[in-house]
């Protein structure tokens, strides 16, 4: 136990006011976070679990990108990691976190996590929608309470203000009769109307970045889609860069620009949208869009599950990660080594074996 508790502790954060040097100069403008080669473990006395485990992407200004995959990939974990809220037995142990902040480009994989630099980050600038409201906000407060909280944090305004800012952040997100309800307990809305709540509470501070966690998880299909539309609208007005956590394929097509495949810690394809949809190269995701109804295509379609599950991450497979799942498995290849990552089209990257 104490073993691994200190493989977790192998980074030397920098200073507060590091801004993230090695990486600095090569980030372009037009990108406003870069994650690269991170790893996220966590450590118990059943090993260590690899949650996240060399992953890389970028997030342009103003983009909507999908983080898709099933349950237990490791999605979660990267949003959380983003933030600096990875639970107590997790830690970074390797990689970059690059954003583009007033002061220059700043690694948060080196902050510390309870520093005021990353408080000051965390919500003014990068936000999160969490999976399920009743969880994230307190029941003891009103929701407006909790808004105005926020807002006074982050930006020097007066309480009478910062109300003011909150009324109006519910109104744009759609809550009803948002001068009433701001003083409604969280216990007492719908599930609709937590969710919008908890968009308005992410986006009071008008943030660069928001990270929406499996968004839609919570509420009805009929909620789903007005939740979406939303998201996309606001996205749209306030110029701000999206990054949508699902496992729903649906969602991915209605509103990104990019895709990021995950498995089991990995990011196994990176592709615009469009090519992802219509050229898919890793078996994983050519199995992800083939569970998935078509719209228009009748009874007669096929809808194909992917064979097993993920296998425990305690217990990896060697070699590609998907491999036991896979159809197009290779014995002696896929088994034996990870693919790496290769290049197939115009930001179009997989990890396959079969484009090596």
């Amino acid at each position: 136990m104490a073993t691994n508790l200190q493989q977790g502790k192998s980074r030397s954060p920098q200073s507060e006011h590091s801004e993230g040097g090695r990486g600095q100069l090569l980030m372009t403008e037009d990108v406003l976070l870069s994650v690269r080669n991170l790893s996220t473990h966590f450590f118990s006395r059943e090993g260590v679990l690899r949650a996240v485990d060399g992953v890389s992407f970028d997030v342009k200004k103003g983009e909507i990108l999908g983080i898709a995959g099933e349950s237990g990939c490791g999605k979660s974990v990267m949003a959380q990691s983003i933030l600096r809220i990875v639970p107590s037995h997790g830690r970074i142990v390797d990689g970059e976190i690059l954003l583009q902040h007033d002061s220059g480009v700043v690694d948060l994989a080196q902050l510390d996590g309870r520093g005021d630099l990353i408080r000051s980050i965390r919500g003014a600038v990068v936000s999160m929608v969490f999976q399920e409201p009743m969880t994230s906000f307190s029941m003891a407060y009103t929701i407006g309470n909790q808004i105005i909280e926020v807002i006074r944090l982050h930006q020097e305004v007066d309480e009478k203000e910062a109300r003011i800012r909150a009324i109006d952040i519910l109104r744009r997100v759609g809550m009803p009769k948002p001068e009433e309800n701001i003083d409604a307990y969280p216990f007492a809305l719908s599930g609709g109307m937590r969710q919008r709540a908890m968009i308005a509470m992410a986006l009071s501070c008008h943030p660069s970045l928001l990270i929406a966690d499996e968004p839609t998880t919570a509420v009805d299909v009929t909620i789903q889609a007005q939740i979406l539309e939303l998201m996309k609208s606001l996205q749209h007005e306030m110029h701000m860069a999206l990054v949508v956590i699902t496992h729903d394929m649906a969602v991915i097509s209605e509103l990104c620009d990019r895709v990021m495949i995950m498995y089991l810690g990995k990011d196994v394809e990176n592709a615009p949208a469009r090519e992802l949809f219509s050229n898919p190269k890793h078996p994983y995701t050519i199995g992800l869009l083939h569970s998935v109804p078509q719209l228009g295509g009748g009874k007669s379609q096929k809808i194909e599950a992917i064979t097993g599950m993920v296998p425990s991450p305690y217990n990896r497979p060697t070699g590609c990660p998907f491999h036991p799942r896979c159809p197009e498995f290779m014995p002696g290849v896929c088994d034996k080594s990870e693919p790496p990552q290769v290049i197939v089209g115009p930001n179009h990257s997989v990890r396959c074996h079969l484009y090596i």
